[in-house]
């Protein structure tokens, strides 16, 4: 995508440090990917999965956090084909279950273009 990262706050090197990895080096992968696709400018403003929100706040702000969390939903409903569950589904690819999807969908107000 050409998106030049020029710099990693030394926040964001610990962020990933500190974080478990329960997907392993894949996990690492899709969020260094969607990091770089969602930093606006040429420093890199990790995403990290939901589960590490509450470890690291100053990392985000919740209008970020709210628009990455969209994008994302959005990258894997139009990888899916719009398709919200079974396996090769939104929520799997997500990693989160149909029902946390569609409530995710619906405060984001993403339900009426994908159902």
């Amino acid at each position: 995508m050409n998106r030049p990262i020029e710099s990693i706050p030394s926040a964001a090197i610990r962020a990933l440090t500190n974080y478990e990895w329960p997907g392993n080096i894949r996990e690492l992968q899709n969020v260094i990917e969607r990091s770089v696709i969602l930093s606006p400018g040429r420093v890199l403003q990790v995403a990290l999965p939901e589960t590490a929100k509450s470890s690291f706040p100053s990392l985000r702000t919740p209008r970020f956090e709210e628009s990455a969390e969209r994008e994302r939903i959005l990258g894997a409903l139009r990888e899916s084909h719009g398709k919200v569950s079974g396996p090769n589904g939104a929520a799997a690819r997500l990693g989160l279950r149909r029902t946390t999807l569609q409530s995710r969908m619906k405060k984001l107000h993403i339900e009426h273009q994908y159902r």
